[in-house]
């Protein structure tokens, strides 16, 4: 199998990389290596490679950013996945690309199925629904994976920010009215990696949107609350800060975040057996977030 990562540096790119050594004929590159909103060297590098699949993780998620810098969004999030999935149809390559939750207002009672109506309400979510909307017109040979409250021990996430604040602050206000899917960054990865092999295999090529997140769903509170028990038991940390939810209302942020972020997995299961991401058990090795 020839696998080509893109964005190999983020939280699930860096997943893939580790998971993948050894396991298949790999290039894996980030924006230093290849920037993909150039058309002429995402085809240059996916004519030269010839990958059976392409699995996009690079993506623009600085969900506040976003808001102001909307022209860099849309092109790494719409025009960067319209030039892969391009050039993997004109080399008979699959694409696995990676979306979110974001795609969705997030008012809906009850949890977001793949055919829903999509009406993001900030930047991000816009230029990541065009970024689907593209990989789909342009490459037959498509997943859409949308996923949501990614965490990891590579980069920026909750967990991280969490622990870090933890340490010089007693009381936290943490969002109570959110609520979603904690998502571990090697289950994104390894649920990645599933579907590409039964892809190449030619076994289960059962292409599309797929929902994928973590289990159960819970507030941004109720995670906190989570992290900070398995700290503590780990002795990570001498004491829990004391934890108030808060509303939304009373973070103001430059862009919205919806309040109802649970995805429905039903289908990936069907589709592949792939089971929600067990975000609990990714928590009982707090360690190597602290670094």
């Amino acid at each position: 199998m020839r696998v080509l990562i893109t964005g190999c540096n983020g939280q699930v790119g860096h997943c893939l990389v580790e998971q993948l050594a050894g396991h298949a004929e790999l290039l894996a590159v980030d924006r230093d290596q290849l920037d993909i909103t150039d058309s002429v060297a995402v085809d240059t590098t996916v004519n030269e490679f010839k990958p059976d699949i392409i699995i996009n993780a690079a993506a623009h998620t600085a969900v506040d950013k976003a808001e102001e810098e909307a022209e860099l969004s849309y092109a790494i999030n719409r025009d960067g996945p319209k030039y892969i999935a391009q050039a993997a149809a004109n080399v008979g390559a699959a694409i696995l690309h990676i979306s979110t939750d974001y795609v969705f207002a997030g008012n809906k009672d009850g949890l977001y199925v793949e055919n829903d109506e999509t009406e993001p309400q900030g930047i991000y979510g816009q230029s990541k629904l065009a970024g689907e909307k593209a990989v789909i017109e342009a490459c037959s040979k498509h997943i859409i994976l949308r996923t949501a409250w990614v965490f990891g021990q590579h980069g920026n996430n909750f967990v991280k920010t969490m622990l870090r604040l933890a340490k010089d602050r007693d009381t936290l206000g943490i969002v109570g009215d959110q609520v979603g899917g904690p998502t571990c960054a090697d289950d994104i990865a390894s649920a990645l990696i599933t579907i590409a092999k039964q892809v190449v295999s030619g076994k289960n090529a059962q292409y599309g949107v797929y929902h994928f997140s973590g289990m159960p769903h819970v507030s941004w509170f109720e995670f906190a609350q989570t992290i900070f028990e398995q700290a503590e038991e780990q002795e990570l940390l001498s004491s829990k800060p004391r934890l108030n939810s808060i509303a939304t209302a009373d973070y103001p942020t430059p862009a919205k975040r919806p309040a109802n972020s649970k995805l429905d997995t039903k289908k990936i299961e069907q589709a592949f057996n792939i089971q929600p991401s067990d975000w609990r058990s990714a928590l009982t090795d707090l360690k190597p977030y602290t670094n």
